[in-house]
């Protein structure tokens, strides 16, 4: 089916790289919607099953530490196994935690169900996996490809919350857990009959170059070469400049926005539906601003849209309690913090690849998105915490601001190989 397609698309001048880019943005929202679903149901499992914030909160930074622990492996597996071997895999036990998590009348299933098994599938098609397929399948527009699957991973977690919010306001916590399942199952479905490992398999260069090159061949330890990626990528100062500013580009997101916002708007007398929605604006903005994120990446030092970015962050986490959590006031908040959400990632790939060669950079990327959901895991355990011991998300979220501007002051003083612009 795929050598069909590339056959007639090529008759038509289209690459079927853009197949390709298409398949795993679908693939990376359907999981990421997954991911980002617990958040929406912290109220209605206090509700419903009497456990703390503090209690639910424990399996959900499990989740985000093992998404992050498994990125870097995740991105080796990807170089042994192939793309859709790894992808099913982790879409089958996707599937099978949403499916205990929804059935959960204990603790430890939700520790299973959304700790573990999200945890691990959903770090097995994360971030790295577009990175993946942005170095793989293309050379010219790379930084675009890397923005338009980074918004598609963001987009996910925001854009069904307010489906999720009404079906567990109407109907229970546990409908909400239905459509993330639906859209993993129609996503792993369209990998399998149309993605293909590389672009050498059907007997096309990669985008943007003219020579086809045999996919190479891989058959050493997924394990071993993770770890002798990160032991050579560790001598280098950028490396640990990456791995810090995206540790609080973790910190600052997923979580805690994406975790605590409805609960902390619950706080102040919003209901479930409209946090949700104003999580999914945030969601839209993220799209448009990273994806032109991925534009000026391809034309500007990726340091220097480090800087900007992480300092706008900063600033408006700073200003969210001022909002007064009105319409208006959070309105304005999600269009500034919305376009720079994960604008981040595309020149933090860019600067990835630069620093340490094409091949390479899915797995250095994975263990510095490795820091990046460490940090969101500290921040959704510590959310809960100060939660339930200030009665306030309040602190959580001024020390994610502090950490924003502390971000961006590290990237602007980075210095290394400017990633050269590829048009």
């Amino acid at each position: 089916m795929a050598a069909w397609l590339a056959r007639r698309l090529a008759r038509a001048g289209v690459h079927y790289a853009w197949v390709m880019a298409a398949v795993t943005f679908l693939v990376m929202l359907s999981t990421a919607a997954a991911m980002g679903l617990p958040g929406v149901l912290i109220v209605p499992l206090e509700q419903a099953m009497g456990w703390s914030a503090a209690d639910i909160s424990g399996p959900l930074a499990l989740r985000l530490m093992l998404f992050g622990l498994t990125a870097p492996f995740a991105a080796a597996l990807l170089q042994r196994f192939g793309l859709r071997r790894v992808v099913f895999a982790a879409l089958i036990l996707i599937i099978a935690g949403l499916t205990i998590a929804a059935f959960a009348t204990r603790l430890w299933q939700i520790w299973l169900g959304w700790g573990v098994m999200v945890g691990l599938g959903t770090g097995m098609t994360a971030i790295v996996l577009g990175a993946t397929v942005a170095n793989r399948w293309f050379v010219a527009r790379r930084g675009l490809v890397v923005g338009m699957l980074t918004a598609s991973t963001a987009t996910g977690q925001l854009l069904f919350l307010p489906i999720a919010a009404f079906l567990a306001t109407h109907l229970g916590w546990r409908a909400a857990v239905m459509p993330a399942a639906g859209i993993c199952v129609f996503a792993g479905t369209l990998m399998l009959v149309f993605g293909r490992d590389h672009p050498g398999e059907i007997g096309l260069p990669a985008y943007g170059e003219s020579l086809v090159e045999p996919p190479p061949e891989n058959r050493g330890n997924p394990a071993r070469a993770a770890l002798v990626t990160l032991a050579d990528a560790s001598v280098s100062p950028m490396f640990w400049m990456l791995f810090f500013t995206f540790f609080v580009c973790g910190l600052s997101t997923n979580g805690l926005v994406q975790t605590h916002f409805i609960p902390l708007c619950h706080d102040f007398g919003l209901p479930e539906v409209t946090a949700a929605s104003m999580l999914a604006a945030i969601g839209v903005f993220d799209f448009i601003g990273t994806i032109f994120s991925g534009w000026l990446t391809d034309r500007f030092d990726s340091r220097f849209l480090l800087g900007w970015y992480y300092g706008l962050r900063g600033l408006s986490l700073l200003w969210l309690p001022s909002s007064n959590f009105t319409f208006y006031g959070l309105s304005l908040f999600a269009v500034f913090y919305g376009l720079d959400w994960v604008a981040t990632v595309p020149p933090t790939v860019r600067l990835s690849g630069a620093t340490f060669g094409r091949e390479r950079a899915g797995m250095v990327f994975g263990w510095v998105f490795m820091a990046h959901q460490l940090g969101a895991a500290v921040a959704a355990y510590g959310g809960g915490l100060s939660r339930s011991l200030t009665a306030s998300y309040l602190p959580a979220f001024y020390t994610a601001g502090i950490a924003c501007l502390l971000a961006s002051l590290a990237a602007l003083a980075a210095r290394g190989r400017r990633a050269p612009a590829i048009a």
